[in-house]
This record gives structure tokens, sequence and C-alpha cells, in this order.
């Protein structure tokens, strides 16, 4: 980083510009997992007020919250009890209330999720329908069916769940309600008039307390249209998912619906925004992302690539002709609280297969650490992010990426927590190991996370990812964030992107295809070298480098003779 950059970001207040969210730096904090203030093992509202410092110096433009809602914990908190109240394990309203005008002191936005698809099995309104007869206005809240057999006794369908397992259960009186996840996430009937007001209704309770906007979970699964003979599993499963007529996801009523929660949004200065979780088709991404919906979807392209050149292009090119179709601006990610760790990805061997599918196998075969070739793994995770994080659009940060943390693959099962594992026992291992609780110190019961013991069980080798061990280390991959995310903040103006020829980049003869070279307006270019050997580098005022770099002979020079190293990613001002 030169002296002509910031090198700590700015703590004003953001603008009241309703399109702040176009091209901010979002970081996702799994609150169970992120800072426990009172040792009881679980992350808290208060552990998050206490790492606004933290958050600034990192120089995020926007924390976007997991669940953090009353839960009985069946899916880490998307199983939602009540949405207009925080979990007590977790804090209380003043809590929220405090966390939010420390973010927003801090020039911090701040999204939460709302998980519109379920609610829990402890909801009220599913309290009162499961007392209720059949027929009740009570049950017409969610998807209740007679069940099949002479008496009843089968499912409506024998459709599987997310999770594994019946997507039916069988309540006292023989009826049976659907769930397309957990057995205690019935799923809401969106044509009901009562459950579409009382969403509205929450939208306005975290608006007027001051969030700023809403990712939408499952967003592409609310709108549902089951014939009174369903079809069978194998049916269901050989529809078209593109066409807007699945009787289950991506229908295209769900439109219908995300038009009323605009209203809403808009009639707050500055507006509120949302970004769409809808594993849907790419072409069918715009319409979550118009102006007269949510605003913006996520796109999982990169999360899904192999660390390949030929992709990156690809998919970045796709989606950002997209978003300017759409009117929207597109999102990057690399990890989340569903997906194994990107460095661990990475360092994985080469499999048939997307990388998020070699993390599954790995984790599968056991999540040996032996397999992975971590220092690989996370030299490619850092280029790939500071590749990333030169290109328009929104960035989602999920917490504990920006210290390199890699997945815990070998979590015992009796220290597991994840439904899916325990619903799909050899077949889905669960998301545990991406969700282990922060290493904040090098020492302590916790790594710093909290006075005791964290709730999912954390490795030794964490302590040398910990906050304390890369804070003063100017080559540690938290220095590598900081530095980029104040550079992107001081560089960035316009949403365009051009691609430079691979002969302008200066590859070495043979070596075109693995690099990647674009520029941005104001004159600065973000250049990948995607292969395992070193390529002529073009010349320029190094900005920030994901690793080392290298001339003819030794240092970093960055003249004629400078080279980029395999596997490493530079920004340059010309």
């Amino acid at each position: 980083m030169t002296d002509s950059l910031q090198t700590t970001p700015t703590t004003e207040l953001l603008t009241d510009d309703p399109t702040w969210w176009r091209q901010a730096a979002v970081y996702q904090i799994y609150p169970r997992s992120f800072a426990d203030s009172n040792g009881d093992g679980i992350g808290d509202l208060p552990g998050i007020t206490a790492k606004v410092p933290y958050l600034t110096a990192l120089g995020v433009d926007a924390v976007w919250l997991s669940p953090f809602y009353p839960s009985a914990l069946a899916d880490g908190g998307y199983d939602v009890d009540d949405y207009r109240d925080v979990d007590p394990k977790i804090g209380t309203l003043a809590q929220f209330d405090e966390m939010i005008t420390a973010l927003h002191g801090a020039g911090i936005k701040v999204i939460v999720d709302l998980v519109p698809n379920h609610s829990s099995d402890r909801h009220v309104w599913f309290q009162e329908a499961l007392a209720a007869p059949a027929g009740s206005p009570a049950r017409a809240r969610y998807i209740f069916r007679d069940g099949l057999g002479e008496d009843g006794e089968l499912p409506p369908s024998d459709w599987t769940s997310i999770f594994g397992g019946p997507a039916w259960t069988r309540v006292a009186d023989g009826q049976w309600y659907l769930h397309s996840f957990a057995s205690e996430q019935p799923d809401w009937d969106w044509d009901n008039e009562e459950v579409r007001d009382d969403f509205l209704t929450t939208l306005r309770f975290w608006s007027d307390r001051g969030v700023d906007g809403f990712r939408v979970d499952v967003a592409h699964g609310l709108a549902k249209s089951l014939p009174e003979a369903l079809p069978s599993k194998a049916e269901l499963d050989a529809l078209p998912k593109a066409d807007g007529d699945h009787p289950v996801w991506d229908r295209d009523e769900v439109h219908e619906i995300y038009a009323t929660w605009r209203e809403v949004f808009d009639s707050y200065d500055p507006p509120r925004t949302a970004v769409a979780e809808a594993w849907v088709e790419p072409s069918r991404r715009a319409r979550y992302a118009s102006a007269e919906g949510l605003g913006q979807a996520f796109n999982f392209d990169l999360l899904e690539a192999d660390f390949d050149a030929t992709a990156f292009h690809d998919i970045i090119t796709y989606n950002l002709k997209a978003a300017d179709e759409s009117g929207s601006s597109t999102t990057w990610v690399f990890s989340n609280h569903d997906v194994v760790r990107h460095p661990t990805r990475y360092g994985l061997p080469p499999l048939a297969g997307r990388e998020i599918k070699q993390g599954a196998e790995w984790l599968l075969a056991g999540g040996d650490a032996s397999e992975v070739d971590a220092e690989r793994g996370l030299r490619r995770a850092r280029a790939a992010s500071l590749f990333m994080l030169g290109l328009p659009g929104s960035a989602y940060v999920y917490q504990g990426e920006e210290l390199g943390l890699p997945e815990v693959g070998d979590i015992p099962e009796s220290q597991r927590q994840d439904p899916a594992f325990f619903r799909n026992p050899g077949v889905d291992v669960g998301r545990d190991g991406c969700r282990v609780p922060l290493p904040w110190e090098r020492t302590g019961e916790s790594f710093g996370f909290g006075p005791g013991p964290a709730h999912l069980p954390q490795p030794t080798w964490f302590r040398d990812f910990s906050v304390e061990a890369e804070e003063g280390d100017p080559t540690s991959t938290l220095s590598l964030y900081r530095a980029a995310l104040a550079a992107r903040r001081e560089l960035q103006t316009d949403e365009t992107l051009t691609w430079e020829a691979v002969a302008d980049t200066g590859a070495v003869a043979g070596a075109e295809p693995q690099v990647l070279h674009f520029s941005r307006p104001g004159g600065w270019h973000v250049v990948c070298n995607f292969g395992p050997t070193p390529v002529a580098m073009p010349t320029g005022e190094v900005l920030v480098a994901s690793g080392p770099l290298g001339d003819a002979g030794e240092g970093p020079g960055n003249g004629a003779d400078a080279v980029l190293p395999g596997e490493t990613a530079v920004w340059l001002r010309a």
C-alpha cells in the first residue's frame, strides 16, 4: 500500500445515498460463533458491539447478521420462533438497539437475515394450527394436507426435504404438514393474507429500529402451487425449474410478494434494501434483483467455480452483463455459513466437478487435513479474494475469511449440531465445520471467543489464525484484507470493468491462458495469475498484492523485469 492511499477506513457515517449497497463490502456475522460476551459458549449481540472497532479497522461498509431470533436451533437459528424479538441466549432488543447505534456510529450499515419460507414449529401460529381442527383458519397459514392410504397413514407424497428424510410430518389428528427443510420448519402458505400482512409488519418493525436492509433466505421458495394430486418425487424432480411454473420453486408469483415488500422498503428515507438468496437458474436471477422487487440477488457462481482463469472470466462477464440489464449490481462471494471455506476447497486435490462439491466429498471422507495442501489453498484463496474485491458490485466476506481460516473437518459426531448431518447420515456431514467460533487470541479456553468453552470445538491450530496472531503481521491474511478494503474504498468510482488483452499483461509465452487482467476507472488494474508458474507483470505502482512479488533476480520489484508468481493477484496503478 502506498502513502497516497488511505490505510485506515473512514469512520464517517455512510451517506444516505439509496445506492450505497451497489458496491458495498458486506461482512457476514454468524452471531452464535462471532464473539461471546458472557461465557455461555454462544456468541451474542454485546459481543458484536464490542468488536465494532475491529470491523471498523477491517474497513467493511455493512454487516449482515445471520438469524438472531428466538429459536430451538433445529437449523442454526433458521427455525424462527418469533420474527420480532431476539433470542435470550443472544441478547435483548435493547442490546440490538445498542449494537445498531454502535455500528451506525462507525459508518457501518446493518443487514439482517429474514426467513420467510418457513417458521419454527414453536411459532405461536404453528402451535395454534396444531390445536385447531383440519380446515381451520389457523391451519390455513401453513400447508396441511390429508394423507394417502385407507386411513391417511401415508404422506401426501413421497417428497424428501432438503435436509433428507420425508418432507411431510403427521400431526395428532392425522393430517400432514409440508416442510421443505427440517420437520421443525413448517412451510408457510403464502397464499394466506395473514401471512403476507404479518411479514410486512416484520419488515417495518426492523426498519423502524434502523435496519438498513434484509437478506432473504430461500427467496425462491415462498410461492407454491400444489395440485390436488401431487406429483411423485421423481416427477417433481423432472419438472423444469426455469419456466416459472414449478409447483414448489421459483414460481413467477413470488415476485408479486416482493413487489409489496418493495412498497415498504421505498416508504423509508433512504429506502431499505434487500438481497435474495435464490438458488435459481442464472437467467432467472434478474427478477429478484429488479428495482420493483428485492433489488439485488446473490450470485454464487464464483463460489461454485474451480480456481480457473477461464471459469472466472466467463462468470464475471456473464454476471456483469446480467446486472447491467437488470439495473442492479451483482454480488460476489466465496464462503458463507453453508459451504466449506474456500482456503480448504482450493487446497484439495483435483476432483471431477466443482470446487463446492470437492469440499463436500472431502468432508464425507472424514475431513482429513493431510489431504489438503493448506499452503496452496490459502495462497489461492488470497489471490481469488483480492481479485474479487477489485470487481464492481457487492463483495460479501464471511467471518473468519479475513483470517484465512480453513474448514474444521474433523468435528466428532457427538459434538455436531447441523440437522443435515443427523437426517442424512453418511450422505451429508453438515455445515458445522464452517461455523466453528472465531479465534480472537492465541490462548484461552476458546481462543478469546469468550470466557469459557465454545459451543463447537475449536482445533488447537486455531491459535495460529487468531486475530492476535495476525494483527501485527504485515504479511497476514488479515493485513491483506485490511489493505484491500481500504484501497477498494479509495479507488472505486463507477461500476465499469474493462478486460485487458492478455498480451497487455506481458505474460510469458505459453502462460497466457492462466492470466486475467482488467482495469477499472481511475487507472488502476487487477491482474491474477491462476497458474502455477510465474509470468511477466505490467509495470506500475503496486497497491496491494496477495503474496510476495519478484523480479528476474530477487525482491519485490515492479519494473520491467517484475514477475507475478503463480496463484497470486496484484492491484496496480498505471
